[in-house]
């Protein structure tokens, strides 16, 4: 550094030889030794069982928790497996090496149906292993009340020849997702890759009992709950919910019957919502037929300022379909000289069988059902973090495994977030990020995995040299070598 502070400025910089003992994702070694002490790829590989005849080169397990690797390091395609292979310093630390994108997709087309439902079991068994890594008062939290988290979410696709995939009602060609996730730890427990024009509701009581059975026993102990928006507005899926004895919110479509029972409701039926601004909460009496008989009708309503632009002048806008019918379909102009005399409200149905019957109980369903967005958080994390956001193959089978690939490296951070992070004196874990202390996966990139460092060997052992100011790699893995032994 001396002689580097020495010298003249702008003397030009010479390019020497490549170091091979320099890597650009030293932070793998956190998601190694992560994958290491829950032993993911061994109960993946337990759950899917054998894929090929000879046992030789990689497995099932390995080939997922490959993919995940790869899109934790920023790689957008299965060739970035290669990529990653380029990378000799870098291969003495990610979790499965020397595996050829070549490799990965032919062994992803030999999966059956059922071993890809193996997943499931696989992830299911990581997950009670995660468990009993934590702390007992943390696991009792985590377990105590769980949230099963139901959505889908649409990945644009383009090619004719591509498999799997379909038209959706925007005219996108896509495949669609089909996930539940534990939203308490941010982890998947069943997933399903359907096509663009396929209804999630068929099966969606399917998803629901598979991932019941994902769940720990612990977590299965305690009182679960169901949240799903309007697009699972079915009594197959709350039936199914009765039978599992799980309690559940379903958000509603705005269909006339809902419409004449808000009619019938008064200002003295409203309450304060929790922690949102000029939104108020009602109850009404609604049971759609087929629906458990305990189903209540939960109604939320925002104020909106049409002044402020809260309402689009475009008929098709989102929140313009929130309004009452005899507000929708004013032009703005009229609506807006409406809203001086009378507020223009925005309204949301949930039925549910939750308990409703006071009007805290009320605000406390709404406020809990409105954190339905978690799910959309790690469909975000999958595919900004990840690389959901696209499907590179034109093999059902392949983009499956991608699919897998990106929900198992969001599901990675969620137990990384939940095992390293420390405590605050409240009982919130205090992570590496702003969302609740959990940080995505763009985030952890690059203040974890993508950092450049040196690996060279003294004494029989591996070391890496990092840049100053990075010290949080340092700090996980001494969190996670301290976490109890697991069997």
């Amino acid at each position: 550094m001396r002689s580097l502070r020495g010298r003249r400025r702008g003397r030009r910089v010479r390019i020497g030889a490549p170091d091979p003992t320099l890597t650009p994702v030293s932070g793998m070694a956190a998601v190694t030794e992560l994958v290491e002490r829950l032993d993911v790829i061994g109960r993946l590989d337990a759950a899917i069982g054998p894929i090929k005849q000879r046992r030789r080169g990689h497995t099932g397990g390995q080939m997922l928790v490959g993919i995940a690797a790869a899109q934790l390091a920023g790689e957008d395609f299965l060739v970035g497996l290669d990529r990653q292979r380029t990378d000799g310093a870098g291969q003495h630390l990610v979790p499965v090496p020397d595996l050829a994108a070549t490799t990965a997709a032919g062994l992803a087309r030999r999966l059956s149906a059922g071993q890809w439902r193996a997943v499931e079991t696989g992830l299911g068994d990581v997950a009670a292993a995660a468990l009993r890594l934590m702390s007992a008062e943390r696991a009792a939290a985590l377990c105590e009340q769980v949230t099963i988290d139901l959505d889908t979410t649409d990945v644009e696709v383009y090619g004719r020849r591509k498999r799997g995939v379909a038209f959706n009602h925007q005219g996108q060609r896509v495949g669609r997702p089909h996930v539940a996730c534990w939203a308490d730890t941010a982890t998947v427990l069943a997933a399903d890759l359907l096509a663009g024009n396929e209804d999630p509701r068929r099966d969606a009581a399917e998803l629901l009992r598979r991932a019941l059975a994902g769940l720990p026993a612990a977590a299965r102990a305690g009182r679960i709950r169901l949240r799903a928006d309007a697009g699972y507005f079915a009594g197959q899926l709350a039936r199914a919910a009765l039978f599992a004895d799980i309690e559940f919110a379903i958000g509603a479509r705005r269909i006339a019957p809902l419409w004449r029972l808000l009619d019938g409701l008064t200002e003295a039926d409203w309450t304060d919502a929790l922690h949102m601004p000029a939104a108020q909460v009602a109850v009404a009496d609604y049971c759609p037929n087929w629906w458990p008989a305990a189903t209540r009708l939960l109604i939320r309503r925002v104020r909106l300022d049409v002044e402020a632009g809260a309402v689009s002048a475009d008929p098709r806008a989102r929140r313009r379909r929130t309004l009452h019918p005899d507000q929708r379909a004013l032009p703005l102009p009229e609506l807006t000289a409406l809203a001086a005399t009378d507020p223009v409200y925005g309204y949301s149905f949930i039925v549910t069988n939750l308990n409703v019957s006071t009007s805290e109980a009320a605000t406390r369903v709404e406020h809990w059902y409105r954190h339905r967005t978690s799910i959309e958080n790690l469909f975000r994390d999958a595919k900004h973090g990840a690389a959901l956001r696209h499907l590179p193959s034109g093999h059902a089978e392949i983009n499956r495994a991608w699919m897998w690939g990106a929900l198992l490296a969001a599901g990675l951070t969620g137990w990384l977030h939940q095992l390293t992070a420390a405590t605050t004196p409240e009982g919130a874990l205090a992570g590496y990020g702003v969302c609740e202390g959990q940080a995505m996966i763009a985030t952890l990139r690059h203040r974890l995995i993508r950092v450049p460092a040196r690996l060279i060997r003294h004494a029989g052992s591996l070391i890496l040299r990092l840049p100053p100011g990075y010290e949080l790699l340092d700090e996980v893995l001494t969190r996670i070598r301290a976490l109890p032994a697991t069997s």
